[in-house]
């Protein structure tokens, strides 16, 4: 009888202030009815035996952005002793939001972005036009904080960058597109090369909310048809990313500019929320496409 394909849905240990998966239970009934012996486990769990796996797919790791160094230690181990999607080169390359400058400088029409590494000069804007302060290394917008532009919150922001700094991480400073408020942030989630659904999210960064407070990564969430200039934006990103013809699942995060048309603003490819209960269909067409590179049966 053929050994059923093992494939580990990589999680972390849920804490307080931390929520459980809520998609891990749907995907893992999917899998088990395809045919796959599917378990869900934690990536620093010392007890796993990565090797006995035929596919690793990382999930909902959620605490990674706090443990960088350690996650992608791990993630190059585990990537020698089975198959690891996404493949740790692109998790090592996405895990820094330094990617957005790899992506404008390939052409993709991305949302702009200056870098101030630690002991840079450079201060926040002061001309009233509206910006994100946020680091190049988190999730979840941990650490982020939306600015009016003004100088009475300039304070303000220098407080939130000298915190940024003094923990090591480089900050990234974007114009805040108020055309989030009308439109929303859209996903585009994509499994195996494929478009898979979309979903339209509220603004996450609301005004006056402080760095530190704790917010909904993903307000308001709503199914919604994506436009053919969002997908081709997204299928440009993605074709310029290293290894792209090794991504095994995608979530394509845009925004409208002030001119209207969509700006990347994040690209998801290690462990991102990919909305499948808005898409109950979507959890079938993705189990099947793990359950592929997993690899024949043996």
């Amino acid at each position: 009888m053929p050994r059923a394909r093992r494939i580990a849905l990589v999680t972390y240990r849920p804490r307080p202030g931390l929520p459980a998966d809520p998609e891990l239970p749907g995907l893992l009934s999917a899998l088990t009815a395809a045919g796959a012996r599917a378990t869900a486990v934690a990536w620093d769990d010392p007890d796993v035996d990565w090797a006995a796996f035929d596919l690793a797919v990382i999930r909902s790791t959620w605490d990674y952005a706090q443990r960088v160094p350690e996650f992608l230690e791990w993630a190059a181990r585990c990537a020698r002793l089975t198959r690891l999607a996404n493949p740790e080169p692109v998790v090592r390359w996405n895990s820094d939001k330094r990617y957005l400058g790899d992506l404008a400088r390939a052409g993709v029409p991305t949302v702009p972005t200056r870098y101030l590494p630690p002991g840079t000069d450079g201060g926040p804007p002061t001309d009233g036009t509206p910006y994100v302060i946020k680091p190049s290394q988190g999730a979840g917008a941990r650490l982020a904080a939306r600015y009016e532009g003004t100088p009475a919150d300039a304070e303000r922001a220098r407080e939130h960058l000298a915190l940024l700094h003094a923990k090591g991480l480089t900050a990234m400073v974007q114009p805040y597109l108020r055309g989030i408020e009308t439109t929303g942030e859209r996903a585009l989630v994509f499994a195996g090369g494929r478009f898979l659904h979309a979903v339209r999210k509220g603004a996450v960064l609301t005004e006056g909310t402080a760095h530190d407070a704790a917010r909904d990564p993903h307000p308001e969430v709503r199914v919604r048809r994506a436009t053919q200039e969002e997908r081709a934006l997204a299928e440009g990103a993605l074709a310029a990313v290293p290894f792209a013809d090794e991504l095994l699942y995608a979530r394509v995060d845009v925004v409208d500019g002030d001119d209207g048309a969509p700006r990347l603003m994040e690209l998801e490819l290690i462990e991102p929320f990919l909305f499948l209960e808005h898409h109950p269909e979507s959890f079938t067409e993705l189990a099947a496409v793990l359950l592929a590179a997993a690899g024949p049966v043996a």
